[in-house]
């Protein structure tokens, strides 16, 4: 079986290298790792493409010292920004009240900008990165003080 950290090295080798697909052999094991869905070109749509981030609402997946608290995890891999421009002021910061639909980041992948929605209502309590981060599938990025 493939370990998941090689695994997700191969998809990082995808998205650098614009790859939609990849097979990669030894004498032990093939694996073949194909980018579904649909490519979205920057010339022939709109900048942000709306993406529904992962939003944890189970006690077994809240941060322990930060109990009652819903996690919003990256819907994918790339680069985390706070904002959509140097010039604008972030999306939310500490504090930031949000609704299911207040877009809390953007996450740029492949020249791709895709727009991270908060997916709960509620007030941002904590802010897991750093603008210009890079993140991986599934990474913390808010702490979120359900309403």
């Amino acid at each position: 079986m493939i370990q998941i950290d090689r695994l997700k090295e191969l998809v990082q080798l995808m998205i650098e290298n614009d790859l939609s697909e990849l097979d990669v052999s030894d004498s032990e094991q093939t694996v073949k790792v194909k980018r579904g869905g649909a490519v979205i070109h920057p010339a022939t749509a709109p900048a942000h493409a709306p993406i529904s981030p992962s939003v944890s609402e189970s006690p077994g997946e809240t941060i322990d010292e930060d109990d009652g608290l819903i996690v919003i995890e990256s819907p994918m891999v790339g680069t985390f920004f706070a904002q959509a421009n140097p010039d604008n002021p972030p999306f939310v910061s500490v504090n930031s009240d949000v609704s299911s639909e207040t877009v809390v980041c953007l996450i740029e992948a492949m020249k791709v900008f895709n727009e991270v929605k908060a997916g709960v209502n509620g007030k941002v309590a904590r802010i897991l990165v750093n603008n210009g981060d890079p993140v991986e599938f599934g990474q913390k990025l808010f702490l979120i003080n359900p309403a």
